[in-house]
Formats: structure tokens, C-alpha cells, sequence
């Protein structure tokens, strides 16, 4: 089974193609151009490079969010523009659930991290044991301080790794940290190949490429503006 993922959630373009857990190619970008001008030539030389085609593929995987409300929407337009004409079944995959399987063969718990401005993060807990992913909370949009204080009290044991580009920030701005740790900067970020890992777990869950919606987890900024303006609670 062979799968092909692509992430455009934060600053990073990555995709990458696993068959049965196995990472068969994976190209990564982040040079801070936008993702309409790295994203389909990256694609396209990644798997000119592995001698692999789209209709090789079974499933097409993608990270729907959160994130950047506009690589997201790069990352999946461009997921259903190739799976359209070729009748391939999509998987949808959150960011952070993704980052999760950055630390498959460790045991301990991941706190998987994203900044979010406006002082606050997206974030979502999952154990980790070995290659096992287990969800412990929701994906959500809070605090620092309440994600220090959530973090608190959890009541698993195993040392918690702080992964995902918000990591640093959080590491940076908690207090006492005895339990917590920092992901390495090649464990931190955002991954297709997780993401391609993720999805494999998913196949049930796959819909047609007209389903896939990204999950924002809050309103876009211009959105929020506009409410704050009418005096609407955002």
C-alpha cells in the first residue's frame, strides 16, 4: 500500500511516499517561499527521482490543520487536484497528530505544539510507545499558561517532549521543568513522512477529495477583526 503525503501547515513544504511504513522518497523545502511556487515542482521531482508516478498510488494524505489558514488551503487544493481525476481516496490527518509520530520509537508523551499567535497555540497531547500512537486530548486553541497548566496535570508518568514549532516558545516561557523536554530541531518540525505514517492508520477513515476541509480550530484573523468590530465575542 502505497501512500503519498504532503504537509504545507507552517512555514516548511514537505511530501514524502510510504509503502507499509517504509519511507520510499521524501522531499522537504523551507526557504520561506510561498507553497504554490515550491510545492507541485517539489512533487514532481520527488517522484521523478523515485521512478514512482500518482497512479501508483493508493491513498493521497494531507495535514487539514491547524495551521496556516493559507498553506493549508494550498496544501489541500493541491490534494484534490490530483486525486480528482484519478479517482484516489484521500486521508485527512491533523498537524498535530502528525507531529506526534515524529517520535515513534520512543516512550513518553507528546505534546505536540504550534504557534498560534495572539499569545496563544494549537496543541494536542498523544501517548507514544514505541510505534504506537495513542490520543490522550482534542486538538484545541489555548494559552501557554493553560497548556503549562493541562500539562501539570496529567496523570501518565512518562517524560513529556514538546514537538512541533512552538515547542521552543513554550519550553522558553514555562517555568520548573523537570518532566519536559525539547524535541531536537530534526525531530521538531513538521513532516510528510509522519504525516504519510499517520494516514496509515487512517485508511478506514478515507473519503473522496471533495470531503477534505481543513480544520482551522479558529476564525481567520480578517474574520475575527470583523466580529470584534460588531461587537461580536470571537
Amino acid at each position: 500500500m502505497k501512500i503519498l503525503a504532503i504537509d504545507t501547515s507552517a512555514q516548511a513544504a514537505s511530501a514524502a511516499v510510504c509503502e507499509d511504513g517504509r519511507v520510499l522518497c521524501e522531499s522537504y523545502v523551507d526557504v520561506k517561499l510561498t507553497h504554490s511556487e515550491t510545492l507541485l515542482p517539489m512533487l514532481d521531482s520527488m517522484l521523478h527521482c523515485a521512478a514512482l508516478t500518482l497512479n501508483d498510488m493508493d491513498y493521497l494524505a494531507v495535514s487539514v490543520g491547524p495551521g496556516s489558514f493559507t498553506g493549508l488551503r494550498i496544501g489541500i487544493a493541491a490534494v484534490k487536484g490530483l486525486a480528482f481525476p484519478r479517482n484516489i481516496l484521500c486521508i485527512a490527518v491533523s498537524t498535530l497528530e502528525g507531529l506526534a509520530y515524529n517520535l515513534t520509537g520512543q516512550s513518553c508523551i507528546a505534546c505536540c505544539v504550534m504557534d498560534a499567535r495572539c499569545k496563544q497555540v494549537y496543541t494536542a497531547c498523544f501517548d507514544v510507545e514505541g510505534e504506537t500512537v495513542s490520543r490522550i486530548t482534542d486538538d484545541e486553541a489555548i494559552t501557554i499558561d493553560a497548556l503549562q497548566e493541562k500539562l501539570s496535570g496529567l496523570k501518565e508518568k512518562k517524560p513529556i517532549i514538546l514537538v512541533g514549532d512552538g515547542a521552543l516558545l513554550c519550553y522558553n516561557s514555562f517555568g520548573e521543568k523537570s518532566r519536559i523536554h525539547l524535541a531536537p530541531p530534526q525531530l521538531r518540525y513538521q513532516h510528510a513522512n509522519s504525516v504519510c505514517r499517520a494516514a496509515e492508520q487512517k485508511t478506514a477513515a478515507s473519503v473522496g477529495a471533495g470531503e477534505l476541509v481543513p480544520a482551522y480550530l479558529r476564525l481567520p484573523q480578517a474574520e475575527r477583526e470583523l466580529l470584534k468590530k460588531e461587537g461580536m465575542k470571537t
